[in-house]
């Protein structure tokens, strides 16, 4: 087994944490696959998005069970779990919550209390983010960043802990409002919840029309999703595959001399250094969750798409030509060179 980096405890009790995570995240995957049929891939991004620490963006028809995806996730983790539904009259204090005037009773005193929002939970599940105005898709922003909220110029802490699954509809535009692209920047994960095969979908239909009910137990704890998070960042990695995210990551941008030459044609904008930085992080999750203790080329290019695909911004000429961004960095996983691994 590769050493991990910053080793500075004992080897038996890193072994523990390591059989610890694959015990749990076999036993979330057995009790969520219990009420969810199918989108194997998907659940795989939530469950690497939660163990890096970071938020999921879950892109799916009407129907596809995304909701109940969320909800059955935290049920099983064991999680505090709150549900906004974003309508175009939500206000950004609906999410962070509100300071009131309270009076005494007995002293006849006012005092502000601050109210919380739903916005303190563990998991907060952000449904159909995209109806709601910017202004309001913004007030995420600071939770998303720092873990934390500001109420006329008081800092609340959020819980940890602290995961946005954001949902919202490919297909519905009348009455919805595109996300800034800086709250895009801030989710890991641009998941893609496709159709189930007719197989799958006879099972929705056996599980959904009798009187079967199924109880998801929580089979882990806050304590561990946090142990998990560091446990992952200690997972190694090359000089040289560090080198080939950073040359996928640049080559997005038109404007640098590395971008081939469909990128200059299709793209306006690229990615930033954090798209490099959640790559790597999303790699050693899904190595760690595959039982290898380092980080290899399959990791970097299974993780690319769902992590750029919200970050590279097409042009006309792409929709002129019907290239769509999954496409654009099939293209560009090709056009880089493979690193060595050694």
């Amino acid at each position: 087994m590769t050493s991990f980096t910053g080793l500075d405890e004992d080897a038996e009790l890193l072994q523990q944490r390591i059989e610890r995570f694959h015990v749990v995240r076999e036993k979330i995957l057995r009790q969520v696959r219990e009420v969810i049929v199918g989108q194997h891939e998907v659940l795989e991004q939530i469950l690497i998005a939660l163990f890096v620490g970071g938020h999921c963006l879950m892109t799916g028809m009407p129907g596809t069970a995304k909701t109940l995806m969320v909800r059955t996730m935290a049920e099983a983790l064991g999680l505090e779990f709150r549900r906004i539904q974003f309508t175009p009259d939500l206000m950004p204090s609906d999410i962070t919550g509100t300071d009131i005037i309270e009076e005494d009773l007995e002293t006849g005193h006012r005092k502000w209390t601050f109210v919380e929002g739903p916005i303190f939970g563990n998991i907060l599940l952000a449904d159909e983010i995209n109806r709601t105005p910017p202004k309001t898709q913004s007030a995420l922003l600071e939770a998303m960043q720092e873990h934390s909220c500001t109420v006329r110029g008081h800092i609340y802490r959020l819980p940890a802990p602290f995961f946005v699954l954001a949902t919202q509809n490919p297909i519905e535009l009348e009455g919805t409002y595109s996300l800034p692209e800086a709250q895009l920047d801030r989710f890991l994960f641009n998941a893609l919840l496709e159709d189930l095969s007719a197989e799958d979908e006879l099972k929705v239909i056996d599980r959904t029309t009798t009187t079967r009910q199924t109880k998801v137990e929580a089979v882990t704890s806050a304590e561990d999703l946090l142990d998990f998070q560091q446990l992952v960042r200690m997972v190694p990695i090359a000089e040289t595959i560090s080198r080939y995210v950073i040359s996928l990551v640049r080559a997005t941008r038109p404007r640098n001399e590395t971008a081939p030459a469909f990128i200059k044609k299709y793209v306006n904008y690229g990615a930033s250094v954090r798209a490099a930085q959640f790559i790597v992080l999303a790699a050693k999750a899904r190595a760690l969750s595959y039982k290898r203790y380092h980080v290899t080329y399959d990791d970097i290019t299974a993780m690319t798409t769902p992590v750029l695909r919200h970050r590279v911004l097409l042009n006309f000429h792409a929709e002129s030509d019907r290239i769509d961004t999954d496409e654009i960095l099939r293209q560009l996983v090709a056009y880089v060179p493979r690193p060595s691994e050694k």
